[in-house]
């Protein structure tokens, strides 16, 4: 080693010594130091081609381990809403009592009156996505499917600003009671027969709740098919049931809704109301333990 650093030893001692200490010199020595310092300096700092692999190979694990954690903590999230349910519903009999609904945003409302066959609850506006059903019955399946896959492209980004909006309960079917009438889309989903006076007045309509935290401002849809409305302050008499929705139940609960209603001495159904039905579960919910609702509207009598 000693060996080694003796020219070194020289020219650092050459410019040292007070005989040698012309310009030239100096420069030369200077040139001599700041060269050997660079090429140490590159030789420490310059990674070789299997260890710039290795740090990018790790970079973009500790990249994709990050996104995979945010990704499972939201799916968690999500699952949650559905695998523990809220009960949010005043349970009148065992039927009710088994019910539950996913912890979505829904459509907020207060209790009126409440008898052994119905509720009479006085629903806020809200503003609602709204697509017309292939076919003329309300709940058959390829109609609903549909209908519900044209509504979700547009919550899930089929729209002019591409927004991503949370999903609601309920699902709305129902037939329309008026032109102009806006909705909200939250939960549940809404379907509604059309009135004489629409050219779809053989058909049904779905629609989904939208989040109330964009108000009037939803962004516009994409496709041609989806409307946005809103739905006016009403009041509404409600019949809860349970399993998958058929359209002979809801003739037949629509009917006996109706029916209690007319011996009702507050509230009567407002002249040229029409069934809804509300659908607040996901497809892959027990039978039992669906909440489905008919609802008409109503008013106080005079």
């Amino acid at each position: 080693m000693a060996t080694l650093w003796k020219p070194y030893t020289i020219v650092t001692s050459i410019c040292k010594s007070p005989s040698h200490r012309s310009p030239s010199s100096s420069r030369t020595s200077t040139i001599i130091m700041a060269s050997a310092e660079r090429s140490g300096a590159a030789a420490r700092r310059s990674p070789s081609a299997w260890e710039t692999r290795i740090s990018l190979v790790l970079a973009l694990a500790s990249q994709a381990s990050s996104v995979s954690q945010r990704y499972l903590v939201e799916l968690a999230s999500e699952t949650a809403k559905y695998a523990f349910p809220r009960r949010r519903f005043e349970a009148r009999n065992l039927e009710e009592a088994l019910m539950s609904v996913p912890d979505l945003e829904t459509v907020k409302f207060r209790v009126l009156k409440r008898t052994n066959e119905y509720e009479i609850r006085e629903v806020e506006s809200y503003f609602i996505a709204e697509t017309t059903m292939p076919g003329k019955t309300g709940f058959d399946f390829n109609g609903s499917s549909q209908a519900f896959n044209v509504l979700a492209a547009y919550l899930f980004g089929k729209n002019i600003t591409s927004e991503q909006m949370e999903m609601t309960t309920p699902v709305y079917t129902r037939k329309s009671q008026s032109d102009g009438v806006k909705m909200d889309m939250t939960t549940p989903v809404i379907t509604n027969k059309a009135s004489s006076s629409s050219p779809d007045q053989d058909k049904w309509q779905m629609s989904f709740v939208m989040p109330s935290k964009y108000g009037s401002n939803l962004p516009m849809p994409k496709d041609p098919s989806v409307s946005i409305k809103e739905v006016p302050k009403k009041m509404v008499a409600v019949t809860a049931f349970s399993g998958f929705v058929k359209d002979e139940d809801v003739m037949q609960r629509e009917s006996k809704l109706r029916e209690a209603l007319r011996s009702d001495p507050e509230f009567q159904v407002k002249e040229g109301a029409s069934v809804e039905v509300a659908q607040f579960n996901p497809p892959f919910t027990l039978p039992f333990t669906r909440r489905n609702e008919v609802a008409v509207e109503v008013e106080r009598k005079a």
